[in-house]
């Protein structure tokens, strides 16, 4: 069997529907093979950057590593963003690269460069994959490119990386398939069960904080019997916004560094936390570690390496975030735990008292009112993909995620220009149903061309473009530090008219600027002629529009600005 065929099958045969490309002259072998071997959908993107973030996307979604292919060169560099993107979310996705011929490259001659766009990527993206191979041997092709499967998906998911020269790839293979690698997944200990018992019985403020872990390890169902059962509050991270639904009754709401105030200053009181699937890094608990540590902290994890960091004193638990649940749902199946009321009460009042809508005082339209306001009306949307910045933080504070929606967003790389993309492949990972980006004006213009892969596939795409006409959280950070000179945010920036931008490329659009035109426009996104159509509509905010609260850099989180002032400059 010609290699590029062996490819294609094998994607095939682990349930990869989808893969996003841009093509060029060291992956015409492949595309070809696809094309002509399988039923797996082709899209063609126009930025290899593009089609990273659209696989991101699809593994996120599906569980099923995301596959983008580029040739070598500027095609593999181009990748780059978006497989960091990846590793640091921890999502599966698999990039295959095409390389020059292998009598073309350099080897270990000092030169810079033998064959036409060869480019070493396998040492440039090594500290951001889980693993990366370049196949020199045909017959290497089946095992490397089933343990790329097995290891993109074991533990912490993540990025491997498979760059194959063009005359490996219209090789002939001559071995059989390779073994299928099976999974074996770390479990919590009956005695470290039962500490957490006891701990969550002698507490009077538990509260359970999940994060990716929880939606990547496709243990939603399982946590939620988990919190039925014991009754703990739980607040999520910035990438578990979809851990649980806005109306689930035992929610309370987004931490972080732009969180609801509510929830922070839960967060900071609280005496028992169960930590499952997130790291705890900075934006969550803010640059003062010290005032985490006078607490009882179980951390859960599947990778050692992430507990027990920034965050000293934790007790460590190494599971899969689904078995830890269903392990601890099973054996305390007799056990009564007591809901605890008057911390409960407490939350609510706090919620009463800091209500997300009245942080912000604002000419025109408010963003968080707004973000509201779109939730109500886009219940027939999978899911929402924030992009990076002011508006990413307005939508993770104040969207309303119903059952079965899912919010991704590119979190620890925190890579402008990655909801138009991962759109697109969100889209395809739910059989092309419709997605709701909200972007701002400036990571808008990073992968603007990517409307028209939206329209060349006719996918049901609803873009909120939320207009500042500056780079808002850039800018506020300068109001912040540097007296208001707002260099490359405000000063030298500048934006284009997105309905207009729309229009040109055949997309139906709407700019509203005053707070009178919202139920309006979004229930214009989802009327009989736009439901199963892409649409944009651009949403004029005040250029001096806020991110609040804000956590007071160097103080503990629960002191939020404009309330708080910072006493250090951040570092984030």
């Amino acid at each position: 069997m010609k290699a590029s065929d062996y490819v294609a099958n094998f994607l095939d045969k682990k349930g990869v529907k989808y893969i996003f490309e841009l093509s060029g002259g060291m992956i015409t072998h492949l595309l070809d093979s696809i094309s002509q071997k399988t039923k797996i959908n082709i899209i063609t993107m126009h930025h290899e950057q593009s089609a990273a973030f659209a696989a991101d996307a699809y593994g996120r979604v599906t569980g099923i590593p995301g596959v983008a292919l580029a040739t070598s060169g500027p095609g593999a560099t181009n990748l780059i963003t978006g497989i960091g993107s990846c590793y640091f979310d921890s999502t599966p996705a698999v990039f295959i690269t095409g390389q020059v011929n292998r009598h073309e490259q350099k080897g270990d001659r000092k030169i810079r460069q033998l064959g036409f766009q060869e480019t070493d990527i396998i040492s440039m993206v090594k500290p951001i994959t889980k693993a990366c191979f370049q196949v020199q041997d045909v017959n290497d092709l089946p095992e490397t490119l089933e343990k790329a499967f097995f290891i993109a998906t074991e533990g912490r998911p993540g990025p491997v990386l498979i760059d194959i020269p063009m005359d490996v790839q219209r090789s002939i293979i001559t071995v059989p398939e390779a073994a299928k690698i099976e999974h074996e997944l770390p479990s919590p200990n009956q005695n470290e069960i039962d500490a957490i018992v006891s701990s969550i019985k002698q507490a009077s403020k538990p509260m359970l904080l999940v994060g990716r872990g929880v939606r990547s390890g496709f243990a939603i169902e399982a946590m939620k019997a988990f919190i039925e059962h014991t009754y703990l509050p739980v607040i999520t991270t910035l990438l578990a916004i979809d851990a649980v639904e806005y109306d689930y009754p035992y929610r309370v709401g987004f931490i972080g560094s732009y969180g609801n105030r509510w929830a922070n200053i839960a967060f900071g009181e609280c005496d028992l936390l169960i930590v499952v699937g997130s790291r705890l890094d900075i934006r969550q608990t803010g640059a003062d570690t010290k005032f985490f540590e006078n607490r009882t902290i179980y951390h859960i994890d599947c990778d050692a390496e992430e507990i027990n960091n920034r965050i000293k004193g934790c007790i460590p638990i190494i599971a899969d975030t689904k078995i830890f649940f269903e392990n601890f749902n099973a054996s305390t199946k007799e056990i009564t735990f007591t809901e605890p009321a008057e911390w409960n009460s407490y939350i609510d009042s706090l919620k009463t008292k800091w209500p997300d809508t009245k942080e912000l005082s604002v000419e025109g339209i408010n963003p968080n009112s707004f973000i509201h306001s779109l939730s109500q009306v886009s219940k027939l949307s999978k899911g929402y993909i924030a992009d990076v910045g002011s508006h990413q933080m307005w939508a993770a504070q104040s969207i309303e995620i119903y059952k079965d929606q899912v919010f991704l967003t590119s979190a620890g790389m925190g890579a402008m220009g990655y909801a138009l993309p991962a759109s697109i492949g969100a889209s395809c990972a739910d059989n092309l149903q419709p997605y709701v980006v909200i972007i701002g004006d400036g990571c808008m213009q990073l992968n603007i061309q990517e409307l028209q892969t939206i329209v060349r596939n006719k996918l049901p795409i609803k873009i909120i473009v939320m207009n500042n006409q500056n780079l808002g959280m850039i800018r506020q950070f300068q109001d912040s530090y540097f007296e208001s000179r707002y260099q490359s945010t405000y000063w030298g920036y500048s934006a284009p008219d997105f309905e207009k931008v729309a229009n040109a490329y055949g997309i139906n659009s709407l700019t509203i600027s005053v707070e009178a035109q919202v139920n309006d426009a979004v229930n214009w996104l989802w009327n009989h002629e736009n439901e199963n159509m892409p649409v944009l509509l651009q949403v004029m905010i005040n250029p001096h529009t806020n991110t609040y609260p804000k956590i007071a850099f160097g103080k503990p989180i629960t002191e939020m600005e404009p309330f708080a002032q910072p006493i250090e400059m951040e570092g984030t």
